[in-house]
């Protein structure tokens, strides 16, 4: 491999949406319709939850509720029970506009036979920040998460990680042809639909739009903010923070605020689905093992907006540059990842596991049988052996638990370093 300068970013086209993309999602949520009486779709803003609820309306042939449509929210509000108890599924997109009508829900579910399939919902903030109606259907309601599109469902390529676990490494896969600039242009358009119609000249402005909107919008359906601005500055420093462990005393300090209020407005960003918290994984491995999650900003290209990062940017090559880079590509990378967990059965955990040795390792995929995928990302072109260190350590630590140690990287080539631990090209994600 060599360190030749690609070509100038603008030679890459940015990916974009024409058409309606082929969730993966889809069928998974039909299948699970076949056993559970009530399905909540949750997710960002405008990635595509009501698209998914029209076609499901369309595949069952159900009624569709919009709470987002003013007069339809006032009278689901007033008299939920109109909405809900008639024969046949009933669909209700943006729910938690109107949260009372899960103890609707749950006086119709009371009322045998309970059947599969009967309510899906979709909703643009977390259940469990919801008030406290949300505790209506404990033990009914079957949760899926909806995320911006995966770069595999751009392409219309098969996901990775199913394959990683069934013992495909791909290792021995042809040289990758994806230039540094095609990647920096994929971290910063990011994967919300509406975002990747536009053109690259007013992407940007849609991106401001949409963080504006929902913390104008959902969060104060949540909670009432006393300071939208702090919100707003504590979303941009976390931003500031995507991919590394989560520092609220820094924030806090820096704006002059107290500790909890940071924590408190971290809460809602997660509940609204702009950041996510990922765990510390492994505890119980070692004593060693540290506890404090990881903050990713759910889309990589918010999180380039809020920065300001754009591709010319990111393509320099100065210190500061190369560490950003770094870090947007390591929140990409994850959210890749994490999208394709979010349509798979039998994931018992994911997390970051990271000891106070000074070993990390970017993501950790566990399945319920106990096998583990683990990943590593660096945005250079080369693998060199001590960037296989940590992954090494978690295998030693696990044993034959350890399935696959993967280090994504920027270069051309797919090879096995030493026994279960691989490195790919990043684009392997969406190339077969």
């Amino acid at each position: 491999m060599n360190d030749q300068v690609d070509p100038s970013p603008t030679a890459f086209p940015t990916p974009t949406v024409s058409g309606l993309v082929t969730r993966s999602v889809l069928a998974v949520t039909l299948e699970r319709l076949r056993e559970e009486p009530v399905l909540l779709l949750q997710g960002p803003r405008t990635v595509g939850k009501s698209t998914l609820l029209k076609q499901i309306a369309a595949e069952i042939g159900a009624s569709l509720v919009d709470a987002d449509d003013a007069a339809t929210l006032e009278a689901l509000r007033d008299d939920p029970s109109v909405f809900v108890d008639v024969p046949g599924p009933v669909l209700i997109d943006e729910y938690q506009r109107a949260p009372q009508v899960l103890s609707a829900i749950k006086t119709v579910l009371n009322r045998p036979p309970t059947v599969p399939g009967r309510f899906v919902l979709t909703g643009s903030a977390r259940h469990e920040a919801l008030p406290r109606a949300a505790e209506a259907l404990t033990g009914r309601l079957h949760r899926m998460e909806v995320f911006p599109l995966a770069q595999c469902e751009l392409g219309g390529s098969p996901g990775l990680l199913a394959r990683l676990f069934e013992g495909e490494s791909g290792a021995q896969a042809p040289p990758s042809t994806t230039p540094r600039s095609e990647y920096i242009a994929r971290v910063v358009a990011g994967g919300f639909p509406l975002a990747l119609a536009r053109s690259d000249t007013t992407r940007p402005r849609w991106f401001d739009d949409y963080v504006r909107l929902t913390l104008e919008r959902d969060v104060t359906q949540l909670r009432a903010v006393r300071h939208a601005n702090a919100l707003a500055q504590v979303l941009t420093r976390l931003a500031g923070q995507t991919a590394q462990v989560v520092n609220a005393a820094t924030i806090a300090g820096a704006m002059g605020i107290e500790g909890s209020t940071v924590g408190d407005y971290v809460r809602l960003l997660e509940a609204v689905f702009l950041v996510r918290l990922l765990p510390a994984w492994g505890k119980r491995l070692t004593a060693r093992t540290a506890a404090s999650p990881k903050v990713h900003v759910v889309d990589s290209g918010v999180a380039a907006r809020l920065l300001r990062l754009t591709v010319s940017k990111l393509d320099k090559r100065d210190p500061t540059a190369l560490t950003e880079l770094g870090h947007l590509l390591e929140t990409f990378v994850v959210g890749e990842i994490l999208k394709e967990v979010s349509w798979m059965d039998g994931i018992a955990a994911v997390g970051h596991w990271r000891t106070f040795d000074g070993d990390e390792v970017d993501l950790v995929v566990e399945r319920d049988d106990g096998q583990v995928v683990a990943f590593e990302v660096k945005a250079g072109r080369r693998a060199s052996g001590d960037s296989f260190r940590s992954l090494a350590k978690l295998r030693t630590a696990l044993g034959d638990a350890f399935t696959l140690g993967v280090l994504f990287h920027t270069g051309e080539r797919s090879f096995r370093y030493d026994d279960r631990l691989i490195a790919l090209p990043i684009d392997r994600l969406w190339k077969p």
